[in-house]
């Protein structure tokens, strides 16, 4: 490799960032996690679990689910919302999918400003899919083994996407679908006991499937590329099993996955930072999602349900909404008008709108029946979005906005966005409201009673002894 050279990146010239993933599934233990990544770990499981049911009636896995059903094979893996079970890739590909349906997953955070939000992965989804989905494969794995796969694929997802130049999502590239592939890889690997070559062939494989571009935002494909993850996380270690070959250092080198994709690593970061050390899950953490929108929406949306509640503003007082940002902002979230729920999701007038009509964006308002309505997209006409120079001079490391609300009477209500948006480490959703945001996406899939065990099963996952019964509470029961 050394006599190669690839001018268009920069990469160290003697890298070893593969080995020392590898290193890492290899020799992390459970007694080797601080209580605080446990602690914050369940808070994602809880999350995600509610996130699995919430997206289980959604067309894009009702979609995946009919595709897998359809195609049948070994009984290995439960199929989400169907009585049977299939082959673990294709039964983590519908569960990943459902997980990212409705965009409500939690946010990797970043203290590094060259990282603007929005940047780095959702990075629950997929190793908590092939971790479940291989639980379930196994079919002897203990809450805590488990734990230990999930809480090991959520690390090295991490590092790889904190390190790797921004470029690759400033490109084009969706950092769940493509770095979420490594994360749901090394779960998988770590259930299975893969190492040595297989490991190290495994991330190479994992490095070729690794995919999704961000003009699917706003398309069912979007959910797709975190459903692929998983499903080629754990394709990648059954191959890498059976002896399949690839590259040893897939991570490295001018034409591995770091140059290929971002462009290179920041290497300051990896000669002071290690898998592990810190655990990215605490430091710098992770932001639970309160909306089912992307996360650059969400300090806006709390200013505006502060704005018109405590305001009393009805949707027939005002005349005009007014809402200034900068480009990290407004290039994303890129919808003026949202004609259906996916688009809402990243459309600052939809998420306004929302909040206007009902006082709040929650699973219902993202649903095509309200987008769609007469009321919605009346109001979405009435809300305008502004580039605003002085806040893109303050700089991408926060999220910043305002809002100004023109009353018919001639009054304006106006506000600024809190930069310590809700859900961040700044401001965590406690575990109470993290509860009752699963708890609301069980709604409407399963019984209040089957909802209530499932997210007590959550919080008690290190005392469970075969995690497949966890996996089995996520279906609806007759």
């Amino acid at each position: 490799m050394s006599i190669q050279q690839n001018n268009y990146v920069d990469v160290p010239e003697h890298s070893n960032l593969t080995e020392r993933a590898a290193n890492f599934i290899e020799s992390v233990q459970f007694s080797d996690l601080p209580a605080s990544v446990i602690e914050i770990g369940t808070r994602c499981l809880v999350d995600g679990l509610g996130l699995y049911v919430a997206g289980s009636d959604h067309e894009t896995a009702k979609i995946q689910a009919e595709l897998a059903a359809e195609t049948e094979g070994r009984e290995e893996a439960i199929l989400l919302g169907h009585s049977i079970k299939v082959p673990a890739p294709l039964a983590a590909r519908v569960l990943g999918t459902a997980g990212h349906a409705h965009d409500w997953d939690d946010s990797q955070v970043s203290l590094d400003p060259d990282h603007v939000y929005g940047l780095l992965t959702h990075p629950t989804i997929p190793p908590l899919t092939a971790a479940l989905t291989m639980a379930q494969k196994l079919d002897n794995v203990n809450g805590q083994d488990f734990m230990l796969a999930f809480l090991t694929g959520f690390e090295v997802e991490a590092k790889i996407s904190e390190w790797m130049f921004s470029q690759h999502y400033k490109r084009g590239f969706h950092s769940s679908g493509t770095v979420g592939t490594f994360g749901a890889f090394a779960a998988a690997a770590k259930l299975l006991g893969l190492t040595g070559e297989q490991l190290r062939s495994g991330l190479g494989i994992a490095a070729s499937f690794a995919a999704g571009i961000r003009c699917n935002f706003g398309t069912m494909t979007k959910p797709l590329h975190v459903g692929r993850a998983a499903e080629n996380g754990v394709t990648a270690v059954l191959m890498a099993q059976k002896g399949y070959s690839a590259d040893q250092e897939a991570l490295d080198g001018p034409w591995g996955f770091f140059a290929v994709q971002g462009g290179g690593v920041t290497e300051s970061k990896i000669n002071s930072e290690d898998f592990g050390k810190p655990f990215s899950i605490v430091e710098p953490g992770v932001s639970i999602k309160p909306y089912p929108c992307g996360v650059l929406t969400h300090p806006t949306i709390d200013l505006m349900v502060k704005l018109v509640k405590e305001n009393d503003v009805t949707p027939e007082n005002i005349e005009r909404v007014i809402v200034r940002a900068g480009s990290n902002i407004l290039n994303p979230i890129r919808y003026p008008i949202a004609s259906n729920h996916l688009q809402a999701k990243f459309s600052l007038p939809a998420v306004l709108a929302m909040v206007a009509l009902n006082r709040r964006a929650g699973k219902i308002e993202f649903e095509d029946e309200f987008v769609q309505s007469d009321a919605m997209q009346s109001m979405q006409h009435q809300i305008e979005t502004q580039f605003d120079a002085d806040i893109e001079a303050k700089g991408f490391d926060k999220m910043r906005s305002s809002i100004d609300i023109q009353l018919k009477n001639g009054d304006v209500i106006s506000g600024d966005a809190d930069e310590r948006y809700r859900g961040g480490p700044e401001n965590p959703m406690t575990d109470q409201e993290v509860e009752e945001k699963a708890l609301g996406c069980c709604e409407g899939v399963l019984t209040d009673s089957q909802a209530q065990q499932l997210i007590q099963s959550a919080w008690k996952v290190l005392q469970l002894d075969n995690i497949t019964r966890l996996a089995e509470q996520l279906q609806p029961q007759q």
